[in-house]
């Protein structure tokens, strides 16, 4: 198969940011939470679907305080407006993001980070949270991605294929291998017997994909849906076909979450149609 190579169409593009996406004093509102009652357990017509009026499932008066999540770095700009959209839903909510590594923040919360919801990139660094013994029941896969060659506008680099990347002229970032997109481009440039000598190895596809628009390496293996948050400041390639390896993302409630009912209710917004077809407009593979 030949690689497509294409260049993305112009969007906007919300800047990777490492602090919390709620910049407002943090106020748990444990109390309240415990008064929250999700429609889905409830019956008859529409109050059984999670979806049905495109918001979060919570009451009024339960949907209050603030829950700490921690995102997968590649979740940025997705994340930032759903957490806007469930906070407008929701008078009186604080939905505070940070994003990172994936094996970062799971590290973080087998710390004793106090932490809400957690969205992971891959099985493996959801595992570590799980294995700890700190998710709330089994965490639900909720998207999947896969890796796209991201070059500088222009390709100066003049990359067409994965092949090009073993190329010692060509300098290419990729993501740390304990990061799910390391693994995967691990997984990937295995499977298709090319040998990469990073330039540099990132702690997250935001920082591989920062190198590639700032003109400091010839490529990156990133996700597609980064390629497509970039806008026209990169161009990507398509690597692999239907049979490439992709990664899955998984979300889990945290069973010492400080405000379990507001955690709750933000995660089956995720879940419901409204954040999956969010998500299915950023690029993430769903259903």
């Amino acid at each position: 198969m030949t690689p497509a190579r294409r260049t993305r169409a112009s969007s906007a593009r919300t800047p990777f940011a490492r602090t919390p996406f709620a910049r407002r004093p943090l106020v748990l509102a444990a109390g309240a939470a415990a008064l929250l009652v999700l429609s889905a357990c409830s019956s008859g017509g529409a109050a059984d679907d999670p979806t049905a009026s495109g918001t979060p499932v919570a009451s009024p008066a339960a949907a209050t305080g603030e829950i700490t999540v921690l995102a997968a770095a590649s979740l940025t700009e997705t994340f930032d407006a759903l957490a806007a959209d469930f906070e407008a839903a929701n008078p009186g909510s604080t939905v505070t993001i940070s994003y990172g590594g994936s094996s970062a923040l799971a590290q973080q919360i087998v710390a004793g980070s106090p932490v809400d919801d957690f969205f992971s990139a891959s099985a493996a660094t959801m595992q570590i949270v799980t294995d700890a013994g700190l998710a709330e029941g089994e965490p639900a896969t909720f998207a999947r991605n896969a890796l796209e060659i991201a070059v500088p506008a222009g390709n100066p680099g003049d990359v067409t294929s994965l092949a090009d990347l073993s190329s010692p002229d060509v300098e290419v970032a990729l993501c740390a291998a304990e990061v799910p997109c390391g693994a995967l481009a691990a997984t990937v440039l295995e499977a298709e017997g090319v040998g990469v000598t990073p330039a540099t190895l990132e702690p997250d596809v935001k920082s591989a994909l920062t190198k590639v628009e700032l003109g400091e390496v010839d490529a990156a293996l990133v996700y597609e849906t980064d390629v497509a948050a970039a806008g026209d400041s990169v161009e990507g390639i398509e690597v692999g076909d239907a049979s490439t390896p992709t990664t899955s993302y998984l979300a889990a409630r945290l069973a010492d979450a400080p405000n379990p009912g507001l955690a709750e209710a933000f995660l089956a917004f995720v879940l419901s149609s409204t954040g999956q077809d969010a998500l299915a407009d950023a690029g993430f593979r769903v259903g």
